[in-house]
């Protein structure tokens, strides 16, 4: 029987989404516990990998049980034996074909940034001491991202493929905190991180727009940008 699970956690308790020998990892705890279950070993596919210190709200996944459970059953056993630091909230059977990865349409992130004092509660889950911003030109320049585009200067290590769909970057403010939504197709390594480093710096003032634009248009335009830490980025939504 194939499951999909929908999964939170908090990325500062772990080293990244992906299975690791020595370190504690999100598909590593759920392989545990589901291996445990299963009395046989259990794969984890998830729908995309978050480095350390990335959260999720909504991170999906897929696997397959050797008996059959129902999903409310599933669920409360999963979470009455996973480390504190990570949810499942939701399960649902899929079809055997189905792959959380392949058929993914959209994903959706946002980046949480503290514009007010540095606060340590805060420090594993936001942005901070980021000085004084021009949100109005940050918002200027971050359409420029929107559509396809080949993201090779905003993306870590080597693809085949550097295209990528943006349907949609907003800004929302709440009180001193400043959030950025990513909606896309792909996302890549570090590619979020580095469109947010980008956007900091035209808030900045130290780069201009319109290097954006001359960013994407030629990968040979390189400048060395600074990528945004991990802590304040999380993975919100995956639709299918």
């Amino acid at each position: 029987m194939k499951y999909l699970i929908t999964v939170a956690y908090d990325g500062s308790k772990f080293f990244g989404f992906q299975r690791l020998n020595n370190e504690i990892s999100v598909q590593g705890e759920l392989e545990r516990v589901l291996t445990t279950i299963n009395k046989s070993e259990v794969l984890v596919k998830g729908a995309g990998r978050t480095d350390r210190g990335v959260h999720a709200f909504g991170q999906r996944a897929h696997f397959e049980l050797d008996i059959e459970i129902p999903c409310d059953r599933l669920q409360r056993v999963i979470n009455s034996s996973l480390n504190d630091y990570v949810r499942v909230n939701e399960c649902i059977e899929v079809e055997d074909d189905f792959h959380a990865r392949f058929e993914v349409l959209k994903k959706k992130y946002v980046y949480k940034i503290n514009l007010g004092e540095h606060s340590p509660f805060l420090q594993d889950y936001m942005l901070q001491n980021v000085g004084n911003l021009d949100i109005e030109l940050m918002k200027n320049a971050a359409k420029n991202f929107l559509g396809v585009h080949n993201f090779e200067l905003f993306t870590a290590g080597f693809r085949d493929d550097y295209t990528a769909i943006i349907y949609e970057i907003n800004f929302q403010q709440d009180g001193e905190i400043l959030i950025i939504e990513f909606s896309g197709k792909s996302f890549y390594r570090y590619m979020v991180r580095n469109l947010v480093g980008t956007l900091l710096e035209v808030g900045k003032g130290k780069v201009d727009a319109d290097l954006i634009k001359s960013m994407l248009e030629n990968p040979k335009n390189h400048k060395e940008l600074p990528t945004a830490i991990a802590n304040g980025l999380y993975l919100v939504e995956i639709v299918y």
